[in-house]
């Protein structure tokens, strides 16, 4: 007996692979292709171009802007390097010279020869370095105790950190001479590093409380079950991850000290105690004028420490974030 297939129902026993895959093929629409809802296979490909065109143009924008605004900020620093080894007739000139035309160090001789200058070097040097380790060790304890420690007061204490914080400098000079005066810490030493303290402390408390409140608690917990104490836990594993902000203070503390002016000058009674800043003043004269060559020489030898600070700092800034989360 024969069985009959009908025609359309199914492949036969006989059929290939390769009739099937055939079949299968010629059931695959026309219009899918590499470039799928276009008609030439280049439209789907035109889309990205045209993204990373529009992405392109707002670097170009904030780029070329950022250049901008270094060049204007970094003008005056050139023009102070320019001006310092320029020779008085060059530096005099009604039209400006944007390059020494005879360069010479003789400003620079003049300004170290100044007199004074090593003394208040030395001055200088006392002041910020008391000054920066004050800052760094009380900013670090309070920030700890205002961020780690329940007690009633402490969002009082925040608000009146903050609200000095806020004060100008100047705000704060006539109730420091004051107070100064009266304990008799004029024209002393201390008195000046306590004076910058009063306007350095503040923002170190507020930028290290800010890293600490970043530290996950748990950090301190798993601490305190391996034996740690609290002492060991500020030291150990605190102190690393807020290195950061222990950075930021010790760069803004030694710039406000080293700069400073107006309270080296206030509370500072005999002319052997003055700091570099009070120093930069004596190149001007009424008799002479201003030795604008002299003192721009002096501002680039008093710039130079600055510098150098920072880029010391700068290279553990990014290392000391993650420092100390890791047990070893």
């Amino acid at each position: 007996m024969t069985t009959t297939v009908p025609t359309g129902v199914g492949a036969s026993a006989t059929d290939g692979p390769s009739e099937t895959a055939a079949a299968a093929d010629s059931a695959v629409p026309a219009s899918a292709g590499p470039a799928a809802g276009s008609s030439d296979g280049t439209a789907g490909g035109a889309t990205p171009v045209r993204r990373s065109r529009r992405r392109k143009k707002p670097r170009w924008f904030s780029n070329s802007l950022a250049v901008l605004f270094s060049a204007v900020w970094i003008f005056p620093v050139y023009w102070m390097v320019n001006t310092a080894f320029k020779p008085r007739s060059e530096s005099m000139t009604s039209t400006p010279l944007f390059l020494p035309q005879h360069p010479t160090l003789d400003n620079f001789v003049v300004a170290i020869t100044q007199s004074g200058f090593l003394v208040n070097l030395r001055n200088s040097a006392v002041v910020v370095i008391a000054t920066v380790l004050l800052a760094i060790i009380l900013g670090f304890f309070a920030a700890a105790a205002l961020s780690r420690f329940r007690f009633r007061g402490r969002r009082t204490i925040m608000i009146v950190i903050l609200a000095v914080q806020m004060l100008p400098t100047t705000a704060l000079l006539i109730p420091l001479f004051l107070i100064f005066n009266s304990i008799g810490l004029l024209g002393t030493y201390a008195g000046l590093v306590l004076a910058y303290i009063a306007t350095v402390l503040p923002f170190s408390i507020w930028v290290m409380r800010g890293f600490f409140v970043a530290i996950p608690m748990e950090i301190e917990e798993a601490a305190q079950l391996d034996g740690a104490n609290t002492w060991q836990v500020l030291t150990r594993i605190l102190f690393p991850l807020v290195a950061p902000g222990v950075i930021a203070t010790s760069i803004f503390a030694f710039i406000a000290a080293w700069n400073d002016y107006i309270i080296a000058y206030t509370f500072m009674k005999d002319q052997s105690m003055y700091t570099l800043p009070v120093w930069l003043a004596s190149f001007v004269s009424q008799n002479t004028g201003t030795d604008s060559g002299g003192q721009m020489a002096a501002s680039v030898l008093f710039s130079l420490p600055v510098v150098v600070f920072f880029v010391i700092i700068q290279r553990n800034l990014v290392s000391g974030m993650s420092a100390g989360a890791v047990k070893g």
